[in-house]
């Protein structure tokens, strides 16, 4: 039997390879007992129970990049996390610790490293994040989704593997008739589909609000606009709201069936997001978030810009571009099809099963 600890969290892009990675295992070892260690208060909490497995949650959160009264608590709160990590890992005692990035992996992966326990590191970004950065050196294999990662790890820690994508994606493949029958779209439109990640993003809610008018006067287009939880209750009376053929939702439960409807994506660029586009092959409009660590977003974009298989609109560009390119892509089902042929060269659909193959290796290093 193998004893996996996974730590991470805070956004989708973390909570929900991670929860790929588990499934993967699962599927290899039925009786591997898995344990999940999450941030207090962020997603992962309520995701990772929802998929079947247990949490433990650490009183952790991001030292602010500007001077913050937040960053007062901050040294408190990562002494207290060090410690009830060191519980967790004593009282539970993998044979392999995993970090996914996000706040709850540094105490975790830490403890776990000092302990002489392995320790797998996931990083999603082509721009590394610091956690993994400190973290590497005392990693036994660092798992990457793009080219080039040696500028952040060892070069002989690092394993090719591409990013964990959702069970539901991968294997819920839905003919675009039926996808868009299960929506109540109609059939004979082409169907553009709006989110900003797990959260909701601010920039692409107000553009796509600016360009109401423009976009209510497109009678051939669909729209699946999924707003996020946070801002649901100022989008949910706008003037595109009620209109037929537009969808305004909070969260899209069945993500599967609306990535099958859609014949164009705007989203943001987040790592699972683009693994997720290239699995199943979509035309994108990438509008990449400025407030996330290094700027990884744009980092992850022009990989695909690069290889002339997404567009990108720069965040404060959303307002004035977004409309007009939207409509242009959709004009051009030639560079449609140019999009979702190359934006395969980044699809692993292996993912998963690749890192959970190397974690349960370890494993069983570690049981002789």
């Amino acid at each position: 039997m193998a004893r996996v600890i996974i730590s991470g969290g805070g956004t989708g892009g973390h909570v929900f390879p991670a929860i790929a990675i588990a499934d993967a295992i699962r599927a290899e070892v039925p009786q591997a007992d898995i344990l999940f260690v999450g941030a207090n208060g962020k997603m992962e909490m309520e995701r990772v129970p929802k998929a079947g497995y247990r949490i433990e949650g650490l009183d952790i959160s991001g030292f602010q990049r500007k001077l913050s009264l937040k960053n007062l608590a901050f040294p408190f709160k990562l002494a207290g996390s060090m410690v009830k990590a060191t519980w967790i890992v004593k009282k539970f005692r993998p044979e392999v610790a995993v970090g996914v990035g996000g706040y709850a992996s540094g105490p975790v992966l830490r403890i776990a490293g000092w302990l002489g326990i392995p320790t797998v590191l996931q990083e999603q970004n082509s721009y590394a994040g610091v956690t993994n950065r400190i973290l590497a050196a005392r990693a036994s294999l660092v798992c990457v989704a793009y080219d080039g990662m040696e500028r952040f790890f060892p070069k002989n820690k690092l394993m090719f593997t591409g990013n964990p994508v959702r069970k539901d994606i991968l294997n819920n493949r839905i003919d675009k008739k039926d996808a868009l029958r299960m929506l109540g779209l109609d059939q004979n439109k082409k169907t553009v589909l709006i989110f900003g990640g797990s959260l909701g993003a601010g920039t692409i809610n107000a553009a796509v609000r600016k360009n109401a008018d423009f976009l209510m006067s497109q009678k051939d287009i669909n729209l699946i606009w999924q707003v996020g939880k946070t801002y649901y209750d100022e989008y949910k009376t706008c003037s595109l709201a009620g209109q037929p053929d537009v969808q305004i939702l909070p969260f899209i439960e069945n993500m599967d069936v609306a990535y099958s409807a859609a014949d164009v994506v705007v989203c943001r660029a987040g790592a699972l997001t683009i693994s997720e586009l290239s699995v199943l092959g979509k035309a994108a409009i990438l509008i990449p978030s400025p407030n996330v660590a290094e700027d990884h977003q744009t980092a992850n974009a022009m990989s695909l810009v690069d290889r002339h298989a997404a567009l990108m609109i720069k965040d404060a560009e959303a307002a004035d571009k977004l409309a007009t390119m939207v409509r242009w892509l959709l004009d051009n089902p030639g560079r449609i099809s140019e999009l979702e042929q190359n934006i395969g060269y980044f699809s692993r659909p292996d993912a998963a099963k690749k890192i959970a193959a190397e974690i349960l290796k370890l494993c069983k290093q570690e049981q002789k």
